[in-house]
């Protein structure tokens, strides 16, 4: 298999705190892997320096094999979109979301939109109907939806997803999760997923990196992880604090 991500001695300081302390990982092509911890340890960190919203201050980060640069270009974006994890703080109040998925459109100059719009709508399970709606008009599992049909629409083969479930409920959460993996089989796409929730990791992800205070505390595949066959304590706490998530939950939506 081919790397899509390849992450090595990565350090990021914000304000003379060193965030990310020489972290190192491979993501094969048309993997999900899985970054985990508690909050603070440098996880989502890790997403906003590949998207080049955070500063790397050492290590390389390559795409694809080739290796960027300190700006992001066009080309960048149409390999690899962000779901963020808020879906009300994501949207433009004040745009329809016609106009939302119009905009990355436009910005990189692609012409067929409207084919494009309702293959986003319909593959997310929001019809048409839903073109016209601003997004106060919407659930919260529909504007993360709308997140994702946003994400999808330059046909990425990357998402990064930063907690993308984290701000809905169990039940609504199940679905978007459903929906993340229908996608990722039919598009073949590669995942990198934050989480502070080891259960939904496993289901979610192959393979899994478990962080604290901004570096790497162990490696694991999603067996070992559900067969709780971890080295680490910290590891071991974490998944006695993810123990209440409703795993049945998984096959409604």
């Amino acid at each position: 298999m081919t790397k899509a991500l390849s992450i090595e001695k990565l350090e990021v300081i914000y304000h003379g705190f060193l965030a990310l302390k020489g972290v190192s990982f491979d993501v094969q092509s048309g993997e999900s892997f899985g970054l985990v911890g508690e909050s603070g340890s440098g996880k989502s960190t890790i997403l906003r320096a590949i998207a080049g919203l955070a500063p790397v201050a050492a290590g390389t980060i390559a795409v694809d094999g080739k290796e960027l640069g300190r700006h992001r270009d066009k080309t960048f974006y149409r390999r690899v979109q962000m779901v963020f994890q808020d879906p009300y703080g994501s949207l433009h109040p004040r745009q329809t979301v016609d106009r939302l998925l119009q905009e990355p459109l436009a910005i990189h100059g692609i012409a067929d939109g409207e084919r494009r719009i309702l293959k986003a709508l319909d593959e997310v399970g929001l019809g048409s109907g839903f073109r016209f709606r601003y997004s106060h008009q919407l659930s919260g599992g529909q504007r993360q939806r709308v997140a994702i049909a946003r994400a999808l629409i330059l046909e990425p083969s990357i998402l990064l997803l930063d907690e993308p479930t984290s701000a809905l409920d169990a039940s609504v959460q199940a679905e978007v999760l459903n929906l993340l993996e229908e996608v990722r089989r039919r598009r073949e796409l590669t995942y990198l997923m934050v989480s502070h929730d080891l259960a939904i990791i496993t289901h979610m992800c192959e393979r899994l990196m478990v962080m604290q205070n901004g570096e790497a505390v162990e490696n694991l595949n999603a067996g070992e992880l559900a067969g709780h066959r971890v080295a680490r304590n910290y590891t071991r706490n974490l998944l006695k604090a993810s123990e209440g998530f409703d795993r049945s939950a998984q096959g409604r939506g």
